[in-house]
């Protein structure tokens, strides 16, 4: 599983014009099954999404995809764990240990 880390690096007035081709996005990668959750960090410097994929490469990749980042307006820092502990909610999303 991967956290996604959105930091903003252009003027908010410039996210906010780009922010409708970022939902769109979002909503695609909801649609596949690769995010679980997203939000915006308080105070308003970026964002988080939950993320499950492949492996980190294709979570890298896909980030780059994000019309803010195409458009230079935020990086990613991206930050893979294995959850092996979750709500019930998710738990088909439950990982194991490497052995």
């Amino acid at each position: 599983m991967f956290v996604l880390e959105l930091t903003y690096t252009a003027p908010l007035e410039a996210v906010d014009a780009a922010l409708p081709a970022h939902v769109a996005w979002l909503d695609e990668q909801y649609a596949a099954g690769v995010f679980l959750a997203s939000g915006r960090k308080v105070p308003r410097e970026g964002g988080i999404i939950l993320a499950v994929g492949e492996d980190r490469e294709a979570v890298e990749k896909l980030t780059e995809t994000d019309p803010l980042v195409v458009a230079g307006l935020c990086t990613y820092r991206i930050t893979e764990f294995l959850a092996t502990k979750v709500a019930p909610a998710l738990a088909e999303y439950r990982q194991q240990l490497p052995s």
